[in-house]
């Protein structure tokens, strides 16, 4: 079965799960229903307390790969004398491959969170400074009115 086989045949099924009122478990392409905003598919909303875990996330599973990251050894059986030398070469070359696919993998992650906590740090200061402004505005051009003079 091909990619694109599969591919639609799970877009089948989500779309006949979202007919008959069922609410898919991941949307790549839209947002929750029901988050307000304009559009159909709603808005997105962001926070900070969700990127930072989000971050977090991505740190957790960098460091879950890491703990499982392959075993060094895991060629050992296929070196010579025990097989031959042509497949003990390919061996070691597909190990040294995915050791540095699975580096990649887990320097990418690390490269996201990081990534993450400073957006999430730049969104919790642009947050601030426009709860400052609306305050400092409140109390500029505010104006108390006892709850008698109502």
């Amino acid at each position: 079965m091909t990619f694109d086989v599969e591919w639609a045949e799970h877009k089948a099924a989500a779309l006949a799960g979202e007919q008959a009122g069922e609410t898919p478990a991941v949307r790549l392409d839209h947002v929750a229903p029901g988050t307000g905003g304009g559009g159909p598919a709603g808005t997105l909303v962001a926070g900070s307390s969700s990127i930072n875990g989000n971050a977090n996330l991505l740190i957790e599973i960098a460091a879950l790969l890491h703990e499982g990251r392959p075993d060094g050894d895991a060629s050992t059986m296929a070196r010579a004398p025990r097989a031959h030398t042509e497949v003990a070469a390919q061996a070691l070359r597909f190990a040294a491959f995915a050791d540095d696919q699975f580096k990649d993998t887990v320097a990418l992650f690390a490269g996201l969170a990081t990534r993450l906590k400073t957006t999430g740090t730049a969104f919790a200061r642009v947050d601030d400074d426009t709860a400052r402004a609306f305050l400092a505005g409140l109390l500029s051009s505010g104006q108390y009115v006892p709850p008698e003079c109502k």
